[in-house]
């Protein structure tokens, strides 16, 4: 089976403190993984590793094949890895299909001859990415809100509009960070919806949360990190059930 994101054997490590040590796992295609452990666990620090925000000391993360050593975080974005981060990143001021819009590629050949003989050619990519953007919105089920402002959203509806940016972006790896935090019980449902349709569309999903209904709800595999170790890797039922992780977690 070939897996599109791997880490083999990724440690980071500040000063003395070993943020993440030998992280080692592949996570397939259409699959929903959830990394879950108390503060300081290095959670973030592996999201920040795969997406290039932060190079291993040792070891590598390889995406379709592709080791992505020294590559910037956009230039990993563009390979097909995308980031929902805690703080929602929109343009709040533009709408949410002016957003969504924002997030493709542009390809279009503007060039000044093009301009003369067929300026109405330049009116269909913005067109098609147009109806693209809506057909996302209606993934996600904001179609309806397509033309309110991003800062008018509920915190839930915000985060459902940046997951629509990532597939306009092309994201086929997933990486939610607590994508259920500070989202009202409604919402919650609408969003593991949406993200567990993302998943049997082929899309690989990672997320850290720390909602343990959440992960056993949408997570296919857990896994369960302490300072800076993976100490536990499962189904959620193997994972949570274990007295010596619901100790490290929770203190019991």
């Amino acid at each position: 089976m070939k897996f599109p994101l791997e880490l083999d054997h990724v440690s980071k490590h500040f000063g003395g403190v070993k943020a993440v040590d030998k992280l080692d796992h592949r996570f397939a295609h259409g699959k929903i993984t959830a990394i879950i452990g108390p503060n300081g666990a290095g959670k973030t620090t592996a999201f920040n590793l795969i997406g290039g925000h932060l190079q291993p000391d040792s070891g590598s993360v390889t995406f379709g094949g592709k080791r992505l050593a020294g590559m910037k975080p956009w230039d990993i974005a563009r390979l097909g890895i995308g980031r929902l981060f805690q703080d929602v990143r929109l343009f709040r001021k533009m709408t949410v299909l002016e957003n969504v819009m924002a997030a493709f590629e542009h390809h279009t050949d503007e060039s000044l001859w093009r301009v003369m003989l067929s300026p109405w050619t330049l009116l269909q990519p913005e067109a098609r990415r147009k109806s693209q953007a809506m057909e996302l919105l209606k993934k996600v089920g904001l179609s309806e809100k397509a033309e309110s402002l991003a800062e008018n959203l509920s915190y839930g509806q915000q985060k459902l509009v940046a997951i629509a940016r990532l597939l306009a972006a092309d994201a086929r790896v997933l990486l939610l960070d607590e994508p259920t935090a500070g989202v009202n019980p409604v919402m919650i449902k609408t969003l593991l919806a949406t993200i567990k349709q993302l998943a049997a569309e082929g899309r690989t999903v990672i997320f850290i949360e720390h909602d343990l209904d959440v992960v056993r709800d949408l997570a296919e595999r857990v896994i369960f990190m302490s300072a800076g170790k993976v100490l536990k890797v499962g189904t959620p039922r193997e994972v949570l059930a274990d007295p010596n992780i619901r100790a490290a977690y929770m203190g019991n």
